[in-house]
């Protein structure tokens, strides 16, 4: 469901870019659709790859997270097993 959300809502940003653009320019919204739909289209697409890029860093993230975790494990058990030796 997330993945779907971020792609419709991309994607009427590119609906609204489109419709802005063609208001700045003062043609008719309604003029082309196959703009609306190739502008659409873009910005879904773009959505896809926001959405891959941030359920993949996350991944990256928590395993870096949980690397860190087990150095500061080893860390703390050699400092003490050399506390215990002086």
């Amino acid at each position: 469901m997330p993945l779907l959300s971020t792609v419709v809502g991309f994607s009427f940003v590119g609906l609204a870019a489109r419709m802005g653009q063609l208001s700045i320019q003062g043609r008719n919204l309604y003029s082309n659709p196959g703009g609306h739909l190739i502008s659409m289209g873009a910005f879904g697409f773009a959505g896809y790859l926001a959405h891959k890029w941030d359920v993949r860093s996350s991944e990256v993230l928590a395993k870096k997270r949980a690397e860190l975790r087990e150095r500061r494990q080893k860390a703390l058990e050699a400092a003490a097993e050399m506390h215990a030796e002086a």
